[in-house]
């Protein structure tokens, strides 16, 4: 079977996907955390982005649309600094976990909990944010011969699943001359058709507004060092995975987001769009300025005898430093589109 298929049903097939069954994966009992859980400041900054954003369309109504919204430890803080009057709230993720967690903090309905997108309504005017969601999106695989491109599949060989050579299919190599960049021979390329289809249908759900999708990857040369073996993994328990092909079902399978294509397909729908690293979008909307408040604060209880206030201003600055750091995830990629 292509690839893409057997990704797919690795993490969301109803009885054995990855998602689709087990407990909440991105809490710190669980998988893996995303920025977040790390830290409340994300979610506030954000919050910062989508009023700036209501500011400039001027609508009367407003839509936040969280999708991937896990276990909603995005929503709250991002809410926190918005007028809830008026401002509609949608809370997607395909884990029955993560809605169960979604509903049970929802409180009085005020977040529509739903599993897809496509149950947004069209015509939203607002934010559609996408925190760690497309590097799951189901990939196929791509590697570079001499003659051009060839795809590897799924097969069973005695017993066990292998990747086999398969003839490249149209669209997967049309993708890869557009958007793969330098390939050396036996390179591999994960294909992000779906991802590029996700955008494209996020979209197509605003009349006004933005997309911030934030993920880590980055553009076709960014990738090219990663290209002799691709950027295939597998996540559990926090930590690497086995191999995609010898636990499936029991991993996050995961790939680092080609944002060139992302890019291509963004600019031919809107003319206003922008890549950031995390750290310098973050910044922009004034995380270090709070990290220095937080830093003065530290300081002015050490002088004191407040132990306890100290050690919590100290764990609020650490984890705000975490998500700008360059060399973790401050150098996740933010993708701006306003429409």
């Amino acid at each position: 079977m292509p690839f893409e298929t057997f990704m797919d049903a690795c993490l969301h097939d109803r009885e054995h996907g990855f998602f689709a069954t087990g407990p909440l994966r991105s809490v710190k009992s669980g998988d893996f955390l995303t920025s977040p859980e790390v830290s409340t400041w994300f979610g506030r900054i954000l919050g910062r982005f989508a009023k700036a954003e209501r500011q400039r369309i001027g609508a009367a109504g407003f839509d936040i649309i969280d999708v991937g919204a896990g276990s909603g430890s995005l929503l709250g803080p991002l809410l926190s600094g918005l007028d809830a009057e008026g401002t509609s709230v949608w809370a997607v993720d395909a884990s029955p976990a993560a809605r169960a967690a979604l509903g049970a903090g929802a409180g009085a309905g005020e977040w529509t909990v739903g599993s897809d997108l496509a149950e947004v309504p069209d015509g939203r005017r607002g934010v559609i944010v996408a925190n760690e969601l497309l590097d799951n999106l189901p990939v196929a695989l791509a590697v570079r011969i001499q003659a051009g491109w060839e795809e590897r599949h799924v097969s069973s060989v005695d017993g066990g699943l292998v990747l086999v050579a398969a003839p490249a299919r149209a669209p997967v190599a049309a993708w890869c001359n557009a958007y793969a960049g330098k390939v050396p021979i036996d390179g591999m390329v994960e294909v992000q058709l779906a991802a590029g289809r996700w955008l494209e249908d996020a979209l197509s759900k605003l009349d006004a507004g933005a997309l911030l999708v934030v993920d880590y990857g980055g553009t076709a040369q960014e990738l090219e060092p990663r290209r002799t073996r691709g950027t295939l993994r597998t996540y559990r328990a926090h930590q690497l995975g086995p191999d995609p092909l010898t636990a499936p079902g029991e991993t996050d399978v995961t790939v680092d987001v080609n944002f060139t294509a992302l890019l291509g397909i963004a600019g031919s729908v809107s003319a206003d769009v922008e890549l950031f690293r995390q750290d310098e979008f973050l910044s922009s909307w004034g995380l270090r300025d709070e990290i220095s408040r937080l830093r003065r604060q530290e300081l002015e209880l050490a002088r004191g005898d407040d132990a306890m206030a100290r050690l919590q201003v100290r764990s609020e600055l650490a984890d705000a430093e975490t998500i700008i750091h360059p060399r973790g995830l401050g150098d996740f990629r933010v993708l701006v589109v306003r429409v």
